[in-house]
């Protein structure tokens, strides 16, 4: 098997555009929370979400283009540019030996909305000639594979919160088993319509907003939290062999050393102990092989939704597959700061943790300001923390329909 790296990450979400604005604004714990700005947002209950903001399309892709780009797929190229550009990969010899891997929940779902309500509330009798290609989750994927040329396999997994967590797992191990060279790998989703919105608001889990300060809204591992909040975004990262990367001098930000995935097969909706601690066991297990060990994991990035069961759950699995070790991580949960991304939520807290293992710092679980008594961990409260001896990170990726998804990266001097 071969050793697997990261040498390009790309990041749009609704704390900053491009990860390096990203990062920055999750250190200085500025939230991307706030009211929502959709057609309709007037008869939601909740009207808090985290949006992409200040995004122009037209800045990135001409007219006769954008008709055949939803949201979502506007969103994962901007991605996977900046990733692209920082990887440096050039035109390959070989294009069937790259390939993308990529994740999304809902796909196309304002392109999906818009002919709904043409159709059923504007009564009228045709929607826009390019929505089925819009709509379909794998456009994505395969608008990226187009603009960069990468003919080997071009794959979508939907698997709700944990779609682009298990795209770079498995993008992962594809480049480490010599199946491809290359990957572009990552998430994203755009799905903060009206509808969806609704659908949310029926299951109750959104957080009721904080009329005092709404950006606060998101309280994972708190006393006070009410629930998640919705958000949207992308992230795009390059992966590929050691060998490779290093014949062509490509900058090596981190390796890949441990994917872990597993099933409740229990409940559609709450989540298990057991699946998720079995997730996390089997990528430390995998670490191991490549000599890091449970004690070398110096930071989490959490699932953390800010539910009420679900970061209590999440802070037991952490002890079960941790044991004595769990009480000194330090875990925060970023979605305080940028919401909820479903579908683009595990690529792009994996691109978190691996900015911390870059910087050398853990960014803080923000508005943690009285913790659950049930949740008794280093969630890393309010301010972020300097890590000097970090070596090795995890990121934690839980879903409705029970897939519990970990992967665990290390740095490379």
């Amino acid at each position: 098997m071969r050793r697997v790296v990261v040498t390009g990450m790309g990041v749009l979400s609704p704390v900053g555009h491009g990860k390096g604005a990203f990062f920055d604004s999750l250190i200085a714990a500025r939230s991307g929370v706030g009211a929502v700005d959709i057609p309709l947002a007037g008869q939601l209950k909740i009207r808090i979400a985290a949006q992409v903001r200040g995004f122009d399309p037209a800045l990135h892709f001409p007219k006769e283009r954008l008709s055949q780009l939803d949201r979502f797929s506007q969103f994962a190229l901007v991605a996977a540019r900046e990733a692209w550009a920082e990887s440096s990969p050039g035109a390959p010899a070989g294009a069937d030996s790259r390939g993308v891997y990529f994740g999304t929940g809902l796909g196309g779902a304002g392109t999906l909305e818009a002919g709904y309500d043409d159709l059923f509330r504007k009564g009228l009798n045709r929607v826009k000639p390019m929505s089925v290609v819009a709509i379909m989750p794998s456009a994505a994927a395969s608008n990226i594979a187009i603009e960069f040329g990468l003919q080997g396999p071009c794959l979508t997994y939907t698997v709700a919160c944990a779609s682009s967590a298990v795209a770079i797992g498995e993008a992962y191990r594809a480049v480490a088993s010599g199946a491809i060279d290359l990957a572009l790998a990552g998430g994203a989703e755009a799905f903060l319509t009206y509808g969806s919105m609704k659908s949310w608001e029926a299951l109750m889990t959104l957080a009721v907003e904080d009329k005092a300060a709404s950006e606060t809204s998101c309280r994972p591992f708190a006393a006070d939290r009410t629930g998640l909040v919705l958000g949207e975004g992308a992230g795009a990262l390059v992966l590929e062999s050691l060998d490779g990367a290093q014949q062509r001098g490509a900058g090596i930000l981190a390796e890949i050393v441990g994917y872990g995935i597993a099933n409740d097969a229990r409940h559609l909706s709450r989540p298990q102990v057991e699946g998720q601690a079995r997730a996390m066991g089997r990528a430390l297990s995998e670490a191991e092989k490549h000599g890091v060990a449970a004690n070398d994991i110096g930071y989490l990035n959490a699932h953390g939704t800010a539910t009420k069961v679900g970061d209590i759950v999440e802070t037991e699995s952490i002890k079960a597959a941790f044991g004595a070790e769990a009480y000194r991580l330090p875990v925060s949960s970023t979605k305080a700061l940028h919401g909820h991304l479903m579908g683009a939520a595990g690529a792009v807290e994996f691109i978190a943790a691996l900015m911390a293992l870059q910087r050398r710092i853990a960014p803080p679980t923000a508005h943690l300001r009285l913790a659950d008594a049930e949740c008794d961990l280093d969630y890393v409260a309010l301010a972020p923390r300097a890590l000097p001896g970090l070596v090795a990170v995890m990121s934690n990726s839980f879903a409705f329909g029970g897939t519990n998804v970990a992967l665990v990266a290390r740095s490379v001097d």
